[in-house]
């Protein structure tokens, strides 16, 4: 950005270039025309002085008195404020008046822009004088930094936040990259410690340092110092300690901006004695977090949660709390630099265990809720878990590396509905470590439900099997037989998979038997999911039709939204292999109205649990039929030739489908289970709203007729 022409008052001469706040500039420029007082509200470090300098330099030609600067920073005594005043003013103060009347007085009749920079210390006492002068001087207009609101009558409050940050997973070209307002301002101070430049191999660490110093530009400085003697990568791998490493600052800057850690300490010490205590609380906090976390976690005897909300605020008001929205929930979270900082004062105070246990009682009161009600409330507890899941996979990684794996477990467990509909892999992960090591199999028989019914999702049987094994074992000898009724009846699913259909149905009938003895939907609509299967390997599509019905038909009583999607899915695929195309069309449009889908098998991402044993069993309805007419649309998933047959794919992973017909042969089998893989992308159509559900439309006639052809290898 060129530097401005001119520079009116007393306001000093950049000597370091100013990078970015394009959109921060533009905008304080059109409050400035419509408002007489804009406050620059952010917290320390950030550059709030630098961008109101620049901002009044920009604008100084507009205003015939010129612009003054009153820097407040090193004022200890809040009554020298209209001293300060006076002498940006180059008024003599000799007369036997207050300053305030002697600066109301001088103002009155003046065209003047006033900068009063630093205004957190002296709050009260500044913003006393800017109402005063707005009141006297109709022609003055003020620009003021603050840490926080000065709260007066006709303010406009503009936000400063920290500088643009680059994308954490995306390689960006290096000319595209030095266009970002944080690592242009690293790499310009960093060439001018030491000659540093940005290079392809340095790019990777530069990008994790500024994101990790969440774009602070008094961070950025400092680190781009530590340049002259370390590498990008030692700087980013040092950060963990980041306050004994950024400091040595520009001896001219103010004591207060030559260390990191002396930046947040002069906000923290200005925090009243209740507001510091929930300040170095929030630090647990991985993530996001609700105003209803921080009343369970960081309230106590001596932190009334009646005054949380007040406190939090205040916190808000500060800028050293970040208010989020999170579609229709308010949520906030701490710079990771702040967090850093309230974890030391929070070590200090040696409250860091108590609120650590506390955190994580909490998460794992709420996640054994969601394990208990997230089957029927599935969408508002999926809702929650996406917001706090930065919280949640904190905990359990504190359970995971403890001695004792049995909390681990517990947690692990809990989640399943999670892990189930939006990741799979990571639950795998976490609970093949944890399980290793359980030494009490029988006291967590779900704990091998949740893997084996995992592993199933991924198409991978031979782990299935084991862990449902393992399962039913614990559920038999911890005398639960609601566990043992699912473990069984996902042991036949799994057995299905691995071609096993004598077991497989030995299985299911003691799972039938156990949950016709239960009063417990889950077990039920197990069992009706592995019926259906078993239906159609039988090539028994009248069967897969009722036990379907049955379990859509309990699964809207009960309101499980994930077995629905599956009981629907079912019954389209019987009506796909009976060419009943307009139940088909009924099953698509009976889903449930979600804004996204909640059942895996709806996903592209989960073809496993339903591609291979229904594709065999169209395989051979096909055989029997002795044709190999391929087949129309389906109202759920993918399905795999094994034979004679036909392979139809309807991509649903965002709510909608895509039709992609294949003729299989005996030998072409392989190919053709790979071009339906590889059909099992996004689509590309544009969304549409019909019947109350998402869908998706083909752009044209083209797309519309595609189809992908296996023919015979």
């Amino acid at each position: 950005m060129p530097k401005p022409s001119r520079r009116s008052g007393n306001l000093p001469a950049e000597v370091t270039s100013f990078v970015g706040r394009r959109h921060e500039l533009a905008e304080a420029r059109k409050r400035l025309t419509v408002a007489r007082l804009v406050s620059l509200v952010g917290p320390g470090g950030v550059g709030k002085t630098r961008l109101a300098i620049r901002v009044a330099a920009d604008l100084g030609r507009g205003f015939p008195d010129g612009v003054r600067l009153i820097e407040l920073a090193e004022l200890q005594d809040p009554a020298l404020v209209g001293n300060a005043v006076v002498a940006a003013l180059d008024l003599r103060d000799q007369a036997a008046i207050e300053p305030v009347a002697l600066i109301r007085s001088y103002l009155k009749d003046k065209e003047l822009l006033l900068v009063l920079d630093n205004c957190e210390h002296v709050l009260d006492t500044a913003a006393r004088l800017v109402s005063d002068v707005m009141r006297a001087a109709p022609g003055v207009r003020v620009i003021a930094t603050s840490r926080e609101p000065l709260s007066v009558a006709g303010e406009h409050v503009l936000p400063v936040p920290p500088l643009q940050l680059p994308s954490p997973q995306v390689r960006e070209p290096l000319t595209r990259l030095r266009q970002n307002e944080a690592v242009r301002l690293f790499t310009e101070r960093a060439a001018a410690s030491g000659g540093f430049g940005l290079t392809v191999s340095n790019q990777e660490a530069v990008v994790d340092l500024c994101r990790r110093l969440d774009g602070l530009p008094l961070a950025i400085e400092l680190a781009a110092v530590r340049t002259r003697v370390l590498s990008p990568e030692q700087v980013r791998d040092r950060l963990d300690d980041r306050f004994a490493l950024l400091t040595g600052g520009s001896r001219a800057a103010l004591p207060r901006h030559q260390t990191l850690r002396a930046t947040i300490g002069w906000s923290y010490d200005l925090l009243a004695p209740a507001e510091r205590t929930l300040f170095t609380r929030l630090c647990v906090f991985a993530g996001r977090f609700t105003l209803a976390d921080v009343e369970a976690v960081c309230c106590s005897g001596d932190l009334p949660a009646a005054g949380a909300l007040d406190l939090l605020s205040s916190l808000l008001d500060k800028s050293l709390v970040i208010k989020q929205d999170a579609g229709d929930a308010v949520c906030y979270r701490l710079h990771e630099t702040m967090r850093e900082y309230a974890r030391l004062k929070l070590r200090e105070a040696g409250e860091e265990d108590a609120v650590e246990r506390r955190c994580a009682g909490h998460y794992e009161a709420r996640c054994r809720a969601f394990a208990a009600e997230g089957r029927y409330r599935l969408v508002e507890w999926l809702a929650w878990m996406e917001l706090e899941v930065d919280n949640v996979r904190a905990v359990l990684r504190g359970r995971m590396d403890q001695d004792d794996p049995g909390r681990g477990i517990d947690l692990a467990t809990s989640l399943i509905w999670f892990w189930v509909t939006r990741a799979t892999a990571e639950g795998v992960r976490c609970l093949d470590e944890l399980l290793v090591r359980d030494a009490e199999p029988v006291a967590h028989p779900w704990a091998y439900f949740v893997r084996g019914f995992l592993a199933v999702l991924q198409g991978d049987p031979a782990a299935a099997l084991p862990a449902l094994e393992r399962g039913v074992a614990a559920a038999r000898a911890a005398g639960q037989p609601d566990a043992l009724s699912q473990s069984l009846a996902m042991a036949s699913i799994a057995a299905n998979m691995a071609g096993d259909r004598v077991s497989s149905r030995r299985l299911l009938d003691e799972a039938r038997g156990l949950a016709d003895g239960l009063d417990d939907p889950g077990a039920t609509l197990m069992t009706h999911q592995a019926r259906a299967l078993n239906g159609f390997l039988d090539g028994d599509l009248e069967l897969v039709g009722s036990v379907a019905s049955l379990g859509a038909t309990l699964s809207r009583e009960v309101g499980d939204l994930y077995s629905l999607e599956m009981m629907l899915m079912n019954q389209g695929f019987a009506a796909l292999m009976s060419r009943d195309r307009a139940t088909v069309r009924r099953r698509s449009a009976d889903r449930p109205p979600t804004r996204r889908p909640v059942g895996t098998v709806l996903s592209a991402r989960r073809a496993g649990l339903l591609c291979g044993p229904v594709a065999r069993a169209a395989a051979g309805s096909a055989a029997r039929r002795g044709d190999g007419e391929p087949a129309r649309r389906s109202g759920g998933h993918h399905q795999r030739g094994n034979g004679s047959g036909v392979l139809a794919c309807h991509h649903g992973g965002d709510g909608g489908t895509r039709p992609v017909e294949i003729r299989v042969g005996v030998q072409g089998r392989a190919a053709a289970e790979q071009r339906c893989r590889s059909a099992a992308r996004p689509p590309r159509g544009r969304p549409s709203r019909r019947r109350g559900f998402r869908s998706w439309e083909p752009r044209n006639t083209r797309e519309a007729r595609g189809r992908c052809r296996a023919t015979p290898g």
